[in-house]
């Protein structure tokens, strides 16, 4: 595979091979921030991962296998640079019940079969699909686990041993509290108190020593307590690594072996994605805005957490997932690169080769105890808040007690089957009423309308008397074909009549422009789905012809009225029917000045009406419009700075407060970056679209992510590149003097639409930021009122 790459002295694309070797020797290089960051998810990971091991029933070696081969092979070879893998709380449940049902020997080999599962996903590129699933169900997946965890390390903190089940686990806490050893339970009760209190120090004192993990503050307390009071309970044990045990072959039966394998896959794979996601989010957020850091590339993540799956599984270690307790701390303490995970891996296997005399003096109340804290903030308000405000906390509830009660696969489908429910329940709940107000019969419309709701339309509708003055006010974000057949027919056969119809939005914004009595008859092709493409309403068309010089004869055009008459039309209807309208307006324009809101740089592509879609006024845009969207790099303009001047104008005299740059679908200038070759002819376009071709070695580039819209792939390589060119423009006009000055002191936005032509939608960049990087991620652009609604409803 070859790519192109600029060559600054003839502005050619050159060909590099991006697997050659690199010139010159090179050296593994550590930056600072890196080795913190490792000793601080290190400091982390240790207790955490012993303390898992333990509420799985695993051996406790098991814990600091995973820890170290989720940091040295997840985070070498993973999509995401920052995020720390291990065993993860979420999986406790999961890997208990395997423990419990098939023995370690057989969980580890269940290990192994999900880590290939996963990486045959990863194969298929559907990690994108994983994010799908409700964010309510996801969170409520973890709410369920954490709890399950809870209940059952607290029958360890009471100092008793737990049970098999969660419901077991509620029955038999009386009895356990009845019986509750007091050495156990105080040393849990320092250890939850460490972490609680640790993180509130005030002061500058309490700043300094927040540095250190609360969790490690809390175990090692705990433990240096139970060691100088000579406090009898268990502690860790960590028999030699010579008698560690290693998978064997699956013994069990075939479907439940199965459903292991695919629980793990879920499980691990759900989590390690929307904790990648979550990484992008916190290292954008930080004071150096992530500046280096390329963002998570899902699939390969998907893979190098299925590396990391085979590895543990095979040296018998737990599942491996992303963590977000370690990834957190790994992004806060300052990590640039996957070296900080990959250290920490490092310093986790020389803990488990050096330190196990250490690691043998901590009691496992402390661990126990370390591990419920954990499962209860896996319980989150904010999410529950969340999930609450977009009403969807039936869905919630229903995986929380689905996976408590029944297990981890069963509560999401469960919450699957819910979701998918609610779904159909806001899509068929329509409310069409009816009232008479000032003459006018007022039809309002809630809801989607779809087939479902056209029987109790269509009665509506024809319970209005013939030839009465009617208003129907559409709520709603969705009309299938079905209910917009009714609704037409009916206005045509109503307007026939003698009525009026008048069609509005949520808001009262009229949709239609009803034209009563003789006059709709002459103007009855006038509606809103017109195509307006050379239609002139209430004119006979003109039919021209052409003449073919090499034949010397003349074919009718037919209806196609000419150039000069459709101008001259248009010109004529704008003075009689809108210049009334906004003379106003722009005689205030003229008499102050412009002052647009924006720069808004687009194609020349006549079927982008820049009005049209961004709903805007005289003087509300200054538009630049060329072929392709272009923005040059600044210096190589070579005597067309139009472009340039247009920025410098618009940011430095006009004070813009934003600017856009807008791609299309369709996009000819797309066409021909795809199609051109070196042995083109240097003619004007050519020499033009030069300016295209990083937006061509971006999508080419494997440090960049394949830009999505709206959570799908682009429909083929010319989408690609159009939503690509919208993220290098952008990335282009970061390097003009007046733009980066403005980002830097705050006052200006970038940002970047998609207009896909054939659908009439327009869709908004997501994760724009002020000063560095996107998601590449376009997301629908919906009405407000439909959003509204949507959300309410």
């Amino acid at each position: 595979m070859t790519l192109c790459t600029p060559d600054r002295t003839t502005n050619r694309p050159r060909i590099q091979r991006p697997h050659s070797p690199p010139e010159g020797p090179r050296r593994f290089r550590v930056a600072g921030a890196d080795l913190s960051a490792s000793v601080a998810v290190f400091l982390i990971a240790l207790p955490l991962s012993l303390g898992i091991a333990l509420a799985t029933g695993a051996p406790l070696q098991a814990g600091l296998v995973a820890a170290a081969v989720g940091g040295l092979v997840a985070g070498r070879f993973g999509g995401s640079p920052l995020q720390v893998s291990g065993p993860a709380a979420g999986l406790t449940v999961v890997t208990a019940e395997l423990i419990q049902r098939y023995g370690w020997r057989t969980t580890c080999a269940i290990t192994v079969l999900a880590g290939l599962t996963q990486i045959a996903l990863s194969a298929l590129r559907v990690a994108r699909s994983a994010l799908a699933v409700s964010p309510a169900i996801v969170h409520g997946m973890l709410a369920g686990i954490g709890v399950t965890i809870a209940l059952a390390q607290l029958h360890i903190v009471l100092g008793g041993t737990p049970q098999s089940s969660a419901v077991d686990n509620v029955l038999g806490l009386p009895a356990e509290l009845a019986s509750a050893q007091p050495t156990a339970l105080a040393i849990s009760a320092l250890t939850v108190a460490g972490l609680l209190c640790w993180p509130r120090l005030p002061g500058r004192a309490g700043r300094l020593a927040r540095k250190v993990p609360a969790a490690l503050v809390a175990v090692a307390g705990a433990t240096a307590v139970a060691a100088v009071a000579g406090l009898s309970v268990p502690r860790v044990h960590l028999p030699s690594w010579s008698s560690h045990a290693l998978p064997g072959l699956p013994e069990g039966p075939v479907l439940g072996i199965a459903a292991g394998v695919l629980t793990i896959t879920l499980v691990t794979s759900v989590q390690s994605l929307l904790s990648a996601v979550a990484v992008d989010k916190l290292v954008a957020a930080r004071a150096d805005r992530g500046r280096g850091v390329p963002r998570s590339d899902l699939d390969r993540e998907l893979a190098g957490q299925g590396a990391a799956n085979v590895l543990s599984g095979a040296l018998g270690g737990l599942p491996v997932a992303g963590v977000a307790v370690r990834s957190v701390a790994n992004v806060s303490a300052g990590a640039v690169s996957r070296t900080s995970t990959m250290l920490h891996g490092l310093w986790i296997v020389l803990a488990a080769l050096l330190l196990v005399p250490v690691l043998d003096l901590i009691p496992l109340p402390a661990l126990a105890a370390l591990v419920m804290v954990v499962g209860i903030q896996m319980v989150s308000i904010t999410h529950i808040r969340t999930v609450t405000r977009h009403r969807e906390v039936v869905v919630y509830a229903v995986t929380v007690t689905g996976v408590v009660l029944v297990g981890i696969l069963e509560g999401v489908a469960l919450g699957i089957a819910v979701a998918i429910a609610v779904a159909l329940n806001r899509l068929t709940r329509t409310r069409i009423t009816r009232e008479e107000r000032d003459g006018r019969h007022l039809l309002h419309v809630r809801g989607q309308l779809t087939f479902l709701a056209v029987p109790r339309l269509s009665r509506a509708l024809h319970q209005l008397p013939q030839g009465s003055d009617v208003v129907v006010e559409l709520d709603g974000s969705f009309m299938d074909h079905a209910a917009y057949e009714t609704l037409s027919d009916w206005t045509t056969g109503h307007l026939a009549h003698g009525g009026t119809v008048e069609t509005t939005g949520p808001s009262g914004a009229r949709i239609a422009e009803p034209t009563p009595g003789a006059a709709s008859a002459a103007h009855a092709c006038c509606r809103p789905w017109t195509p307006w493409h050379n239609h002139q309403c209430g004119e006979r068309p003109t039919t021209t012809t052409a003449t073919d010089e090499t034949a010397g004869t003349t074919d009718p055009v037919g209806t196609r009225p000419s150039a000069g008459l459709h101008l001259a039309s248009g010109i004529g209807k704008f003075q009689r029917n809108t210049a009334p309208l906004v003379r106003d307006e722009l005689a205030r324009l003229a008499r102050e000045g412009q002052r647009p809101s924006q720069l808004f740089l687009t194609c020349a592509d006549s079927r982008l009406v820049t009005s049209m879609i961004t709903s805007s006024g005289p003087g509300d845009l200054f538009t630049v419009r060329n072929v392709g969207n272009l923005v040059p790099l600044p210096g190589e303009e070579s005597g067309d700075d139009s472009v340039a001047a247009a920025i410098e104008y618009a940011v430095d005299v006009l004070r813009v407060a934003s600017i856009t740059v807008c791609g299309h679908s369709g996009c000819g200038a797309m066409q021909a970056l795809l199609n051109g070759g070196p042995d083109d002819p240097p003619t004007p376009l050519r020499r033009w679209l030069r300016h295209g071709l990083p937006s061509l070695e971006r999508m080419a580039s494997r440090r960049h992510a394949w830009a999505r819209i709206s959570g799908r792939l682009p429909a083929d390589a010319v989408e690609q590149l159009c939503l690509t060119n919208v993220v290098q423009q952008l990335e282009h006009l970061r390097e003009y003097e007046p733009v980066a000055r403005r980002l830097a002191e705050g006052t200006l936005t970038l940002h970047g639409v998609y207009f896909h032509v054939g659908e009439a939608q327009a869709y908004l960049l997501s994760g724009t930021d002020e000063v560095h990087g996107y998601d590449d991620v376009f997301t629908q652009v919906m009405p407000t009122g439909h959003r509204e609604a949507a959300r309410a409803s």
